[in-house]
């Protein structure tokens, strides 16, 4: 069974299902007003994996993950840009999915968009202001945080110790507050100074949109019902938004989140901001389209979900070349034409007991590179029976947490030929031809590897 840390009670235990072999996670999506981030890379890349490896394990994955398309710096960059705020979101939903296509990363199960659940959120906050939860004011509907017992699970803080205001989204009508850490559940329509006006939905109260903390507690309730087995996120994520998604629940007496997993930062190195000329990458479509982009889930794979990893172009291209080993190793298998056999059950196992605790995926790994090397020695050594099962073992795991090795069949047929000839050149000792080819491909980007076994190309 798989133990995680959570958040909530500060401990690694099991995580129950509600379900009989199905587990219920909600995941936290972007907020598409710009293109996706480094930072959302390991958000989702993270919890892709997790999910594959219970998938790997025979459980079903209900995965739901969200798509914030109303907010504040949505309606802010387009009145910046004067366009119309749909055409933002549309576009920057579609770089986010180009990007998570690029890595890999599986689609949710479902993809609730805050725009289709407007309906909800206005009776949900309707709910709140009947059991004295929330309030009106003239320029909104906050919630009020008292009226929670335990308001600061998640951050294990005193109410009275927490950030003033409930961080930088929450500044809006703080002069209306009855409280500090008090939030908007509901933020009526401002007219502006141009005559335009801002995007906004009906509501007994009067014309506005949602708060940003209703979105996510609507959608994972009506997705996944009450107690759901899983809710995730960053660090950063923790308050005010999870924090505040959950005392809503709680203030209308429904079951929430049963375990809460929240994974770390991204940092630079040297704590600078990310750009180009810091060797670092700007955007996550940045990061796929000058790197394999396979290379960033191996970074996090050889990282603990609860530490900070520094990504940027000497980590990712340190996993690339990490990465590249497994492929050779994979094609090696495939060119000495190993069987399909199973397995090593006992890599196998020892592979799920790391990853059963708290997703060891760093000592999980080195088991595979492990039995890489010495899938790679048994090759050398001519012992195909070994490798065939060492290569069968490196294969599973890999795919368990989404990481697809390349064999020989994804290298054109042209740059095999060219590989063949070489080898040939080498067997009549004609160098100069062989060192000729070896140029050749090199020079098309092809990196060339020759063993006593043969001739290996990879990017």
């Amino acid at each position: 069974m798989l133990n995680l840390y959570d958040t909530a009670t500060r401990t690694v235990r099991p995580l129950a299902m509600r379900d009989p072999g199905v587990v219920s996670v909600y995941v936290c999506g972007p907020t598409v007003y710009g293109p996706p981030h480094i930072g959302h890379g390991r958000s989702t890349l993270m919890y892709d994996i997790l999910r594959r490896y219970l998938e790997s394990t025979g459980l079903t994955v209900r995965h739901v993950s969200n798509i914030t398309d109303i907010e504040d710096k949505i309606i802010d960059r387009a009145a910046r840009e004067g366009r119309p705020w749909q055409e933002i979101t549309a576009e920057n939903e579609a770089l986010w999915w180009q990007a998570m296509d690029a890595m890999g990363v599986l689609r949710p199960t479902d993809v609730p968009h805050a725009t289709d659940y407007v309906t909800e959120m206005v009776t949900l906050i309707a709910d709140l202001i009947e059991r004295d939860a929330a309030y009106v004011t003239d320029d909104g509907i906050y919630m009020s945080v008292a009226s929670v017992a335990d308001y600061g699970l998640l951050t294990h803080q005193r109410l009275e110790d927490m950030l003033t205001g409930g961080g930088d989204r929450e500044v809006f009508g703080a002069e209306n507050k009855r409280a500090a850490a008090d939030f908007a559940l509901w933020k009526f329509t401002k007219p502006k100074a141009d005559g335009s006006s801002e995007p906004s939905w009906p509501s007994p109260w009067g014309d506005g949109r949602p708060g940003w903390h209703s979105e996510c507690v609507v959608m994972s309730l009506a997705l996944l019902g009450e107690h759901f087995d899983l809710h995730t996120g960053g660090q950063d994520l923790k308050f005010p938004h999870h924090e505040n998604e959950r005392a809503q629940a709680v203030a209308l007496g429904k079951g929430f989140a049963n375990h809460w997993m929240h994974h770390a930062f991204v940092v630079d190195a040297d704590g600078e901001k990310m750009s180009k000329s810091l060797g670092n990458f700007t955007t996550l479509l940045d990061l796929v389209d000058t790197m394999d982009p396979r290379s960033y889930r191996l970074l996090l794979l050889q990282s603990h979900y609860r530490s900070p990893v520094s990504v940027n172009t000497d980590t990712v291209g340190a996993a690339e070349r990490a990465l590249g080993g497994l492929d050779t190793f994979a094609r090696r298998a495939t060119d000495a034409g190993v069987a399909s056999v199973p397995g090593d059950p006992s890599i196998v196992d020892a592979f799920r007991a790391r990853m059963d605790d708290d997703l060891d995926t760093a000592n999980a790994m080195a088991l595979v590179f492990d039995a890489a090397r010495r899938g790679n020695a048994a090759v050398d050594a001519g012992d195909l029976a070994l490798a065939a099962t060492l290569a069968t073992t490196v294969r599973e795991l890999c795919a368990a947490v989404g990481l697809v090795l390349k064999t020989a069949d994804d290298v054109p047929a042209d740059v095999l030929a060219r590989a063949s000839a070489l080898d040939q050149a080498r067997a009549a000792k004609d160098f100069a031809l062989a060192d000729a080819l070896r140029a050749e491909l090199q020079a098309d980007g092809w990196l060339v590897e020759t063993t006593k076994t043969g001739t290996t190309v990879r990017r």
